[in-house]
């Protein structure tokens, strides 16, 4: 290749104009120019670039199917050939047969260069036959990619190869190649290939028999058959084997995961157990049966003591129904050191009640079990228990609260667990009161949570002095005031500081907002809190002017102002981030009612989004129900809650509407979301998904309870 007139074609293209990652391409050149280059360190680093730039965790842009030519120019004259066929790859592989989208372009462009890819597949070099393998696979051509693979497999004796050949023939045509990879799965063929070939028997949807059952256990572990492979989506078999097994959604198939599971589980080989554990850890984020059915693999991780710190991430998820290691797990944490926390951590969720006196000898150096103790699942997710109030625990507590080193999560920590307790950790009152100066914000909420009637006096006056005091703890102060005495002085004067200052505005309308009329000297600071109507408003500074748009109207009854702060909010469609700010908007409109009309056309045009549909519905419910077509609304919000999109308040929604809006169809609908084995909550801090689907899913049974 002439070099000179490559480069000089690459300069006459407007990279500048061009789009990837981080803005304008005009970089590009130069990295194609390293990748020719004679410093193999710049070319690794060029190729490096690429991957970020116009392929950016799978994303491609507008330069992307721009650089496909010269990227397959350069790999066909040689320069770094394997590497760029494996981005040329990469580049197809999120891509779209049609549309006018940088994707299906980018495919289109990869597609164009398919016969340079074809002739590497028979290349000398192993490595480079694997890239152009599975290349030519991403392409999705598959009428003219098969028929190449399937003659290269013929001749083929690399075990890297034929492993590569049979992924990628499954890729195109899995039903046409399971059965072929059926006869690969026994022992003649290298393990490489035989796990590949299992793999291919799954992805084609063959029945999961004996015989697969006992080539998967035999292959174990098998990650690392497969960790010089290209396909990133299977590099680890068994967790992709029994979530596959669980996705098909029938008894059988999740009766041969759980066989396949509690085989491995009970494995003597570290690794292989290793890959067990986290495949059953998988398995409980996507399977609501997983807990009960993994139960009886309890005893076994208990059985080797050493290992059994390996469990306990799947412990955690399995909570009560692993609570035959609850002794275990207790004896570990009555010892010393980060071992015990950890063991602690894990007994918290699965034995609380055992968990509590432990906790309680040693509660500063337990860092881990007391934010399992303290964070987000306890009393509010149904399914777990809290920590029982333990004497012991609070007598530590008051302690540790009193202790000059408590730091970081440590107070909000305890602090929740006090709340939980409510009146039975009364003793803690001195402790809060001496604690309030430090954490002014975390306290009072935890005060009136405790407070006994006897004490709300004196606790008001403390908190009172702390509302009118400088820091962030002003408007929690107050509103504990209100809370224990009724007395709305103190909050008024809060809110007043923080809006005139621009201090936790949204916080401190929302509490304007409930105290009515009685806020009406609040009127005109909450008016000078709006901010312009104009675009570019960050979705904070929405949430703030919602807010206070619903405090103006619930103060004044007029809603000459808040109705077209709220359209400015909902006129903000190309914001991608705008969901929960929608949400409020919208629940702000329901409130207004049928004065919030206006509001409507806006609304509307919010039920094409998914994510959007339940907020607009409970909102035109609460404004114009005339304008919701009740069995069309009805299928509109379980195809957001099936999606996982504001589940929750599709299903509120969904009882609004009432069970002349269900048909059939959506009656059974309703049924899944409710008794189905697959969770529908799939989203979120892995430790509290499977708690929070549990909520959903009791929700789903009350709201198809309700409506008959």
């Amino acid at each position: 290749m002439d070099l000179e007139l490559f480069f000089a074609d690459v300069d006459a293209q407007p990279w500048a104009e061009l789009q990837h990652a981080y803005g304008g391409a005009a970089d590009v050149p130069g990295h194609l120019r390293a990748l020719a280059g004679d410093d193999e360190e710049a070319a690794a680093e060029a190729v490096s670039e690429l991957y970020s730039a116009i392929l950016h965790q799978g994303s491609v842009y507008g330069a992307t199917a721009h650089a496909v030519p010269y990227l397959a120019r350069l790999a066909g004259a040689g320069y770094r050939t394997e590497d760029l066929l494996v981005l040329l790859g990469g580049i197809a592989e999120g891509g779209a047969d049609d549309g006018d989208t940088d994707e299906a372009a980018c495919r289109a462009a990869v597609v164009d260069r398919l016969p340079l890819i074809l002739s590497s597949v028979d290349a000398g070099e192993p490595g480079l036959r694997c890239a152009a393998v599975w290349a030519a696979a991403m392409t999705g051509a598959a009428d003219r990619v098969l028929p190449v693979l399937r003659r290269r497999r013929g001749t083929e004796e690399h075990p890297r190869v034929r492993a590569e050949l049979i992924g990628a023939m499954a890729h195109l045509d899995p039903a046409g190649t399971a059965a072929a990879a059926g006869e690969a799965i026994g022992g003649q063929e290298p393990d490489e290939v035989r796990v590949v070939a299992l793999l291919a028997c799954v992805d084609g949807g063959l029945p999961w028999g004996p015989e697969h059952h006992g080539a998967m256990l035999s292959l174990l572990p098998a990650d690392g058959l497969v960790v010089d492979h290209l396909d990133q989506e299977r590099n680890e078999p068994l967790q992709y084997v029994v979530e596959a097994l669980l996705l098909r959604d029938t008894e059988a198939d999740r009766d041969a995961a759980y066989a396949l599971l509690d085989a491995a589980l009970r494995s003597t080989d570290p690794e292989a157990r290793a890959e067990a554990l986290w495949a059953a850890e998988q398995a409980c984020l996507l399977s609501r049966s997983a807990p009960d059915r993994l139960a009886g693999t309890v005893p076994a991780l208990v059985a080797d003591p050493d290992a059994l710190p390996a469990a306990y991430s799947l412990l955690q998820k399995l909570g009560p129904h692993a609570v035959e290691a609850a002794p275990e797990l207790a004896r570990i944490a009555g010892g010393e050191g980060d071992p015990a926390d950890c063991a602690l951590e894990t007994l918290v969720l699965v034995a609380p009640d055992l968990a509590a006196p432990l906790l309680a000898r040693d509660l500063g150096r337990r860092p881990r079990a007391l934010r399992a103790v303290g964070g987000p699942l306890f009393g509010v997710v149904v399914g777990i228990r809290p920590l029982p109030c333990d004497e012991a625990l609070l007598a530590a507590i008051r302690v540790r609260l009193a202790a000059e080193d408590i730091e970081g999560n440590e107070p909000v920590h305890l602090l929740s667990l006090l709340e939980s307790w409510g009146s039975g950790a009364a003793a803690a009152l001195p402790e809060l009161r001496s604690v309030l100066p430090r954490f002014p914000a975390a306290v009072p909420r935890t005060l009136v949570a405790v407070c006994p009637p006897e004490h709300r006096a004196e606790t008001a006056r403390l908190l009172t002095a702390a509302a009118s005091g400088p820091g962030n703890g002003r408007l929690a102060a107050a509103k504990a005031v209100r809370e224990l005495t009724g007395e709305t002085g103190p909050l008024r004067t809060a809110v007043a500081t923080c809006l005139a200052d621009g201090d936790d505005v949204q916080e401190a309308a929302e509490l304007a907002a409930g105290l009515g009329a009685e806020a009406l000297e609040l009127v005109p600071a909450l008016r000078a809190a709006l901010s312009d109507l104009g675009s570019g408003r960050t979705t904070s500074r929405m949430d703030c002017d919602i807010a206070v748009a619903s405090a103006l109207w619930r103060i004044t009854g007029d809603t000459a102002q808040a109705v077209p702060v709220l359209a400015g909010v909902l006129a903000e469609t190309g914001n991608m981030w705008m969901r929960w700010t929608f949400r409020r908007a919208a629940r702000a409109a329901a409130a207004m009612g049928g004065a919030a009309r206006p509001l409507v056309p806006a609304l509307e045009g919010l039920l094409t989004d998914p994510a959007h549909v339940p907020a607009a519905v409970l909102a035109l419910h609460a404004i114009a129900p005339e304008t919701l077509d009740g069995p069309r609304t009805a299928g509109l919000l379980l195809d957001s809650a099936e999606a996982d999109a504001d589940a929750e308040l599709a299903l509120e929604a969904l009882a609004l509407l009432g069970p002349a809006a269900l048909t059939d169809d959506h009656r059974r609908r309703l049924t899944a979301l409710a008794e189905q084995d697959l969770r529908v909550r799939s989203s979120g801090v892995e430790p509290a998904i499977c708690p929070a689907d549990e909520q959903l899913r009791e929700q789903a049974r009350e709201v198809a309870r309700g409506l008959g």
